[in-house]
């Protein structure tokens, strides 16, 4: 793998204990590397994960499939507690539209307002 070809799933953050930015990877939840800027923490975290692929590979282990290219079905079961179900039942009741509708919105307007750049392509997306 190189590192032009990587198409596991980033994630830069500051660490307040480390006062430095930390690279993660989704796929590799035990690696990080710490770095004084975002740009090293990424270039160092990618550099990390492209060793880990190598070391796996040179043993007959097969590297994590990345979030990117697995497909999803866009159904997933949720337990809640039955007094939560009938509260969003209610909700959904009120609302006129079924349990499902008003949980996708729920769930999309929380994501969306805590992902700005998602919220951005949403609006251009109903913009169009």
């Amino acid at each position: 793998m190189s590192l032009k070809n990587d198409r596991y799933t980033y994630r830069i953050t500051w660490s307040e204990d480390d006062q430095e930015y930390v690279g993660l990877c989704i796929e590799f939840p035990s690696l990080s590397w710490l770095a004084q800027n975002p740009e090293d923490a990424l270039k160092g975290i990618r550099k990390v994960v492209e060793g880990s692929v190598s070391d796996m590979r040179t043993n007959g282990e097969t590297p994590p499939v990345p979030l990117a290219s697995k497909p999803f079905s866009g159904k997933f079961v949720v337990r809640v507690p039955p007094e939560v179900h009938r509260e969003l039942a209610t909700k959904a009741a009120e609302e006129g539209i079924s349990l499902n509708r008003l949980i996708n919105s729920k769930l999309s307007s929380s994501l969306l307002r805590n992902q700005p750049e998602l919220a951005g392509l949403a609006r251009r997306l109903i913009d169009k």
